[in-house]
């Protein structure tokens, strides 16, 4: 047996292999002895067929099955061995007037090759946002916790102050959502007047376009997506099934100590000092996440390096389990494209400085996210044999564990980024962190 490979250029290639007889003649002949061995052919005892029958039955298909394991092995292992770093599988090349006969068969397969490049986390120029909850925001929430621990009142015509359950619908669009909304939730004085003395079963018609001050409300009222809700402009007819008046809490300390324990807040100062805490500390992991995104839509930008196109649309053609034609297999390629450079970015990111991960990193962070979720329940220091049955069943899980591992690396990577890429810090609200996000 002899493997040879060609470099066509930097990112496609042709591997060689060549088999002579020896090299599968004996596994050739060891699977048509057992096939004799136990072929049932009319006329002929058990075991007493001619191997000249068998070999006319099954010689050839043996041989092909036998020479196909043989190169699937040796291929295999030569791109380990040659530590080749390959995109999609190697592609078989097609040879009409390929000889079986021959002494010596000669197979090509043509490989996609990752490009090489690198990464400059250095040259990295992003935005690092720091959230704070404002004064505003301290406030509604604090009119929430009111609402949510106060007494709700149901009223016969909706009010200002209502709020409503009701089902938004349009049926060309295939709206047709039950959700809660205040009667002040809506941006505009016109459409509140709409619903001001309405009953039960009374409907009312709106239009889409600046119904609530944030169109990202559309997507939690009317069950739309993300992509279809901005600029949407269409008629809902929402009816009303439920008028509520909800009577606030009043802020006392039994509501504090509902809240957070007794004792531990005794103010309405400590209790929005408590809010801003615990919301800071939710933002700031958004924040991060922001951050991560951030730099790798950098990195995609600004590193350049070439694909083997044409050898990849023409391994997609074959890659699923229906095979596509090359207009189908083309169109998947140029969706695809995109993510493929996030990947082998993301790959030569964990590479070139070293991010690894080992079962012990594994077993330890998991062990860390069940105290702290222990922690929030109230079990601040839980028993030890408790939290090892917990770690044992979730790194049985094999989703389990590749959901953890994937957190964990991600929190070396925003490590990482901390250190190297240089991010100018900038505090805004969350209100305008929303804005940042989604780019409006």
């Amino acid at each position: 047996m002899n493997i040879t490979r060609n470099n066509v250029d930097a990112l496609n290639a042709i591997v060689t292999i060549e088999l002579a007889k020896e090299d599968y003649q004996g596994n050739v002949d060891n699977v048509l002895s057992n096939y004799k061995k136990n072929a049932s052919v009319p006329g002929f005892r058990k075991g007493a067929v001619p191997m000249s029958l068998i070999l006319k039955q099954y010689g050839k298909a043996v041989l092909f099955e036998e020479v196909n394991k043989i190169l699937q092995e040796k291929l295999g292992n030569y791109l380990v061995d040659e530590k080749l770093d390959i995109l999609g599988n190697p592609l078989p090349v097609d040879n009409e007037n390929f000889d079986w006969d021959a002494d010596v068969l000669k197979f090509d397969f043509e490989l996609g090759l990752a490009p090489e490049f690198t990464v400059d986390l250095e040259g990295v120029n992003v935005t690092k946002f720091k959230v704070v909850a404002d004064d505003a925001m301290l406030d509604e929430q604090v009119e929430f916790i009111q609402k949510q621990y106060g007494k709700l009142v149901s009223k016969e015509a909706v009010e200002e102050t209502s709020e409503l359950v009701g089902t938004f619908t349009n049926e060309e669009a295939g709206i047709n959502k039950e959700t809660k909304v205040a009667v002040e939730a809506f941006r505009t004085k016109t459409n509140q007047k709409k619903f001001l003395n309405k009953k039960v079963g009374e409907q009312v018609t709106v239009s889409t376009k600046g119904l609530f001050e944030d169109d990202h409300k559309l997507m939690e009222h009317l069950g739309v997506d993300h992509d279809a809700v901005h600029g949407l402009e269409i008629d809902v007819v929402f009816t009303i099934q439920e008028i509520n008046e909800t009577e606030k809490a009043e802020l006392n300390q039994e509501l504090f100590d509902k809240l957070f324990g007794e004792g531990v807040v005794t103010s309405v100062e400590q209790l929005k000092e408590k809010i801003k805490e615990d919301a800071e500390k939710q933002f700031a992991g958004q924040a991060d996440q922001k951050f991560v995104n951030d730099v790798y839509e950098s990195l995609l930008a600004n590193t350049k390096f070439d694909l083997p196109a044409e050898f990849l649309t023409r391994w997609l053609e074959t890659a699923g389990e229906t095979r596509m034609t090359a207009e189908e297999a083309a169109a998947e390629y140029a969706k695809s494209e995109q993510g493929l450079r996030f990947q082998l970015v993301e790959g030569k990111v964990m590479s070139q400085y070293e991010l690894q991960l080992n079962f012990d990193e594994v077993k330890a962070f998991t062990v860390k996210l069940i105290k702290d979720q222990m922690a929030q329940f109230g079990q601040a220091e839980p028993d030890d044999k408790m939290v090892e049955d917990i770690v044992a069943r979730v790194m049985s899980n094999q989703e389990e564990v590749k959901r953890i591992s994937e957190q964990l690396m991600n929190d070396k990577m925003l490590a990482l980024f901390n250190e190297k890429v240089k991010a100018e810090v900038k505090e805004v609200s969350y209100k305008d962190f929303v804005k940042e996000m989604y780019g409006e």
